[in-house]
């Protein structure tokens, strides 16, 4: 098995290559105009309520706050019309169409390493959206229910992911849409579930090795993208690599929660780990070297 490509990109910003439309019927735009009234910004509010979504609790519930109020289908609609028109080419400079060239390359890469793989679905939504999971503001970030396996994203993360110190590179952007797939796997395999059993919190909980896994499991993915003439990704580059890592480094727990942060309440696992794990899989290609399960050593 080769190792991971690092040649240099003409342009560090291009990563899909071909032209044409974008196919697929998996990705669709959701939400509405209303505003959310989970008030959560980029802090612990954040993660409780991704921990929450992804372990089936609506998160509402848990912090005691009312759901968000669905407005108008104004916003759903236009997603749905800049989704129809994406192009290959406006992958490149379109976050909409970023995220749904990305599902199509995650798809094609874990039906290839996966045996009776079946593709998630993704709602692309503005403000707020119900899921099967409860509902979401945009405050919540990039999560995925397991109750309707179903990714969601609403492009304005981007911008509150630059603010904390991640990168708007775009390898990095498909990263974070990796890792939401990465939990669609663990779904699929029943990691998740095991993960939910192991508790939410603490350096070495479930939640945690979920959340690495799902990292590691990002990291195959990129492996795998840009390798062979049919590839939908030009060679990847050191430069996005490394966009990757500041983009992991930026959500670990211990950079979101602050110098001294207690381990007991950690969800996701500090910036190290973040980061070692993508470079597992990113370096191995290797689903099987992402069983964050099988050691303490995390």
């Amino acid at each position: 098995m080769p190792g991971p490509r690092t040649a240099a990109c003409q342009n560090d910003r291009v990563t899909f290559q071909g032209s044409g439309s974008i196919d697929t019927g998996n990705v669709s735009g959701g939400g509405g105009g209303g505003v959310g009234r989970i008030a959560l910004g980029g802090g612990a509010g954040l993660i409780i309520t991704i921990v929450a979504l992804l372990f089936g609790v609506n998160p509402g519930e848990l912090l005691g706050s009312q759901a968000p109020q669905q407005g108008t289908s104004s916003g759903a609609a236009e997603i749905q019309q800049q989704l129809d028109s994406c192009t290959w080419e406006m992958a490149n400079e379109n976050t909409i169409c970023r995220i749904k060239a990305t599902t199509v390359s995650l798809d094609e890469v874990w039906s290839e390493l996966m045996p009776g793989y079946q593709p998630p679905k993704t709602v692309i939504f503005a403000d707020s959206v119900d899921t099967g999971c409860g509902a979401a503001s945009a405050a919540t970030g990039p999560f995925y229910c397991p109750a309707d396996s179903t990714a969601y994203f609403d492009p304005s993360f981007f911008t509150q992911l630059r603010r904390m110190g991640g990168s708007d590179g775009p390898l990095a952007q498909e990263y974070v849409v990796a890792h939401e797939y990465g939990h669609h796997i663990q779904n699929l395999t029943g990691a998740l579930a095991k993960g939910q059993r192991m508790g939410s919190q603490g350096p070495r909980s479930g939640s945690v090795r979920v959340e690495l896994q799902a990292d590691c499991l990002a990291g195959v993915w990129a492996y795998h993208a840009d390798n062979g003439p049919d590839a939908l990704l030009a060679p990847i580059s050191e430069q996005q690599i490394s966009s990757v890592i500041q983009t992991a480094k930026a959500i670990g727990d211990d950079t979101i929660q602050g110098p001294g942060s207690n381990p007991e309440g950690w969800t996701h696992g500090s910036a190290t780990q973040r980061a070692k794990w993508f470079g597992i899989g990113y370096r191995s290609g290797d689903p099987n070297r992402c069983d964050t399960f099988a050691t303490n050593d995390l």
